[in-house]
């Protein structure tokens, strides 16, 4: 993810952020006087040093695996090993598929990117400038209030209601900190509108439309991937460090003893929670069904979206200075090879997908520890094949 500067700084206090000079003190400067010549020697290192209590990386090609790492535990208490079918929090990972799920509308004839997202959404209080492409590409203007305290218990999944929370928060918020294009500023609330403009143009709730549109068309089980913890003892526990400055004054953004467990060794549990906002952040799922959803992209007449929407979904939005914003997914280059990605972080839970299109590759990590910030880990694995 990117924020801005105030945003960073109050992220780094509260979680503990990882940027690129403590990504030195992973597997960097700190590492004790051995060469680290592969994945597994770096991924290990991250587990003993307890950096994470699981990690698990898959890198591929469009038809099979070619290297993986599982390690670790889903469960520090109760020392239950990750496995095939541990599940995580995957985040700002979904704003992916609501992408997709944009331009699939735009594909059917039901949205236009260049229009005004208030020809749409009659009561949208933006203004009549801002247009649907500037909310998938973060140049929209529109604030991004901290976050962090937008969840809920698994518990509570019942009774809450999203729409009124959001109008809540859009009542607060909802002055501009920009011109439309002016410049690149990350914003979750974004992408609960695009939730909302795709609910209002499909007939259906943002979950169905996902569900029924990308999932179902890939190979996977219906447990595999979704909006909900499908089994309880297969989902990853998120952690955060209970010896660490950000856990002191995690308090400051939500109910420590409502969200959080009792202590287990030198973490601190996450209970089981929701995110309000399903358009940014609300998928959960296996490793595995990322690789398949990464795996059907790289697809040149793949059933999710067009050569043509795909194309324009890798396409940079060129601002000054250039973020790499596409839409929907970040652009970077490893080695001279161009890639586009997404990271997804939060209260207990970081992961990362990535797409090497010309070289039909891609890879996916996860982590059940906190992250907020996008650290590019993969940078440092998939270098070895790359």
């Amino acid at each position: 993810m990117e924020y801005n500067f105030l945003l960073i700084t109050v992220f780094l206090l509260a979680f503990g952020s990882c940027k690129e000079k403590d990504l030195k003190s992973i597997v960097g400067d700190n590492l004790p006087d051995i060469q680290m010549t592969t994945t597994d020697q770096i991924l290990n290192y991250e587990i003993e040093n307890g950096s994470s209590p699981s990690i698990q990386y898959f890198f591929f090609d469009q038809h099979k695996i070619i290297d993986s790492f599982q390690k670790g535990f889903s469960d520090v208490g109760g020392q239950k090993k990750v496995d095939a079918n541990t599940t995580y929090h995957v985040l700002s990972v979904t704003k992916t598929f609501t992408a997709i799920a944009t331009l699939q509308l735009v594909e059917r004839g039901l949205l236009e990117l260049e229009k005004p997202v208030i020809h749409y959404l009659p009561h949208f209080q933006y203004g009549s400038e801002i247009t649907v492409k500037q909310l998938l590409n973060h140049t929209s203007g529109i604030p991004n209030p901290i976050p962090l305290s937008w969840i809920h218990l698994e518990s509570e999944d019942q009774s809450f209601d999203r729409n009124s929370f959001f109008d809540l928060i859009i009542e607060k918020n909802k002055k501009v900190k920009s011109k439309p294009n002016e410049k690149f500023a990350y914003s979750n609330l974004g992408y609960v509108i695009l939730g909302q403009l795709i609910e209002k143009v499909s007939g259906k709730t943002f979950e169905d439309y996902i569900i029924e549109n990308i999932v179902r068309k890939l190979p996977i089980s219906q447990d595999d991937l979704a909006f909900s913890i499908s089994n309880s003892h297969d989902h990853a526990k998120g952690y955060h460090k209970k010896i660490s400055f950000s856990n002191l004054i995690l308090g400051l953004f939500i109910n420590k003893s409502k969200f959080m467990g009792e202590n287990e060794g030198k973490w601190k549990p996450f209970k089981n929670y929701y995110v309000n906002g399903a358009p940014y952040g609300g998928l959960i799922g296996k490793p595995s069904a990322f690789v398949s959803y990464v795996q059907e992209l790289m697809n040149e007449n793949s059933s999710l979206i067009s050569e043509k929407s795909k194309t324009m979904m890798f396409q940079e939005n060129k601002n000054n200075p250039n973020t790499g914003m596409c839409l929907g997914w970040f652009s970077g280059e490893l080695n001279g090879v161009k890639y586009f990605a997404h990271a997804g972080g939060g209260g207990g839970y970081y992961c990362e997908i990535r797409i090497y299109p010309k070289i039909n590759r891609g890879s996916v990590i996860f982590f059940n520890r906190t992250g907020m910030s996008d650290e590019r880990y993969l940078d440092k694995i998939d270098r070895f094949y790359i």
